[in-house]
């Protein structure tokens, strides 16, 4: 079963955009971009990792760079459980 965002960044998982810039295979000097965005854990950032080996491996377009940046919603020592109410009125 795949865990939610919320699950993911109680874990300590952050939102990790990545801008990749890559060669078009048919125009060798014109640049394209591709904006990739995934829940990643930093300072590894095996999932980025992962896709920027992905696309080395299966996509014709070869990467000129990347550009990346983590943000860390939430963390565990930031979120806490309410139990109750106060109405005012």
């Amino acid at each position: 079963m795949q865990e939610t965002e919320t699950e993911l960044m109680l874990k300590g998982y952050g939102l990790t955009t990545a801008e990749l810039f890559y060669h078009i295979p048919d125009y060798p000097h014109v640049l394209n971009t591709f904006i990739w965005q995934e829940y990643d854990l930093a300072p590894d950032h095996e999932r980025l990792f992962d896709f920027i080996a992905f696309w080395h491996d299966e996509i014709e377009g070869p990467l000129h760079s990347v550009r990346f940046t983590h943000r860390k919603m939430i963390s565990p020592g930031e979120w806490r459980n309410v139990v109750g109410e106060f109405h005012y009125h």
